[in-house]
């Protein structure tokens, strides 16, 4: 299958898996509520009766806010000008190219969700894999069974990212940044320098990031158990098909940068309150459509290579009959 085909097939597998877009919307939306609310109350808490809480129902209210900013700890302090519409974008891109970390409350959200997102993978994965409807009852116990295995594979990035992120990114802009600009006195040749070796990093995060897709690709599809086989069987498939793989990813990177483009056309400043929030939730959803674009696309790769259409080596998993139901059921 050429490029373009795996990128058709792939938009194909998203849209007729439209209701599970809708659903891993709604599981950001509840891990999203409780720190909300916990927020909402401080805010409140802090505006109380006072003239402030009128005028920031009519906009934004910078002073207050700093004033907000002072007094609030944990949760508090991530509410920042920063997560206001487009700029949400920008800050998070930011933190991930300069490695800054995130205050410790935020850090235990984004935990869970990257747990939860595990729990969904191997249902995600296999849904779209076998390309047609499997139920709920088999969705979930797609996710039971590959939890734990998805689990170690995901142990294994985390070092891998780490090691990025922690001697890799340090060398970069910490050691050779300023061995390159200590005589340099025109900033935008500074500022170009630091845009250099954001490429080199960045494409080092996308190969780790490619690795693992298909050796979650393929530990699925193929029901593999060990995880440094699905690993290495990954790498090796990225290496035979070097072409299609990265063709791929770049596509549907040209893909995901299109969403954010228009999101940046079209999100409105802060004193638009409820079309904020709508085109906000939008472009979550197309968010989410995109990320399962990747996984969708690549799947049907490497199925056209390997295999066919629809193959995935395990029968569909039906509740209590997985593994994951047997080990909670009475014995």
């Amino acid at each position: 299958m050429r490029i373009r085909g795996a990128f058709i097939d792939g938009l194909a597998r998203v849209w007729r898996a439209r209701w599970l877009v809708l659903g891993i919307w709604a599981t950001t939306i509840v891990v999203a509520l409780p720190p909300a609310l916990l927020l909402r109350e401080a805010i409140a808490a802090q505006l109380g009766d006072s003239l402030a809480a009128a005028s920031l129902a009519r906009g934004i209210d910078l002073d207050w806010w700093s004033e907000f900013l002072a007094q609030s700890t944990g949760l508090g302090q991530s509410f920042r000008p920063a997560i206001i519409g487009f700029a949400a974008v920008l800050d998070n891109a930011s933190r991930i190219a300069d490695a800054e970390a995130i205050p410790p409350v935020v850090g235990w959200i984004a935990a869970a969700y990257v747990l939860l997102s595990l729990f969904l993978a191997g249902g995600i994965v296999d849904r779209l894999a076998r390309d047609r409807r499997v139920g709920a009852a088999a969705f979930f116990s797609a996710c039971g069974v590959w939890f734990f295995r998805l689990l170690r594979l995901g142990a294994i990035a985390a070092v891998i990212y780490w090691w990025l992120f922690t001697a890799i990114h340090p060398l970069l802009f910490d050691t050779v940044y300023p061995a390159w600009t200590h005589e340099v006195t025109e900033e935008r040749v500074a500022f170009a320098m630091r845009m250099a070796l954001y490429v080199p990093f960045t494409l080092a995060v996308c190969v780790v990031n490619l690795l693992f897709d298909y050796a979650k690709i393929r530990a699925i599809v193929e029901d593999r158990r060990s995880m440094i086989g699905a690993l290495t069987a990954g790498a090796r498939f990225v290496i035979r098909h070097p072409a299609q793989t990265l063709g791929l990813y770049a596509l549907d990177t040209a893909l995901h940068l299109g969403v954010i483009a228009i999101y940046f056309l079209i999100a409105p400043g802060a004193s638009a309150h409820v079309m904020a929030l709508v085109i906000g939730q939008v472009y979550i959803v197309l968010r989410v459509a995109v990320r399962l674009q990747f996984v969708a696309s690549q799947t049907a790769l490497f199925q056209s290579k390997l295999a066919h259409a629809g193959y995935v080596a395990a029968p569909v998993p039906r509740w209590p009959d997985s593994p994951a139901a047997q080990a909670i059921l009475p014995q």
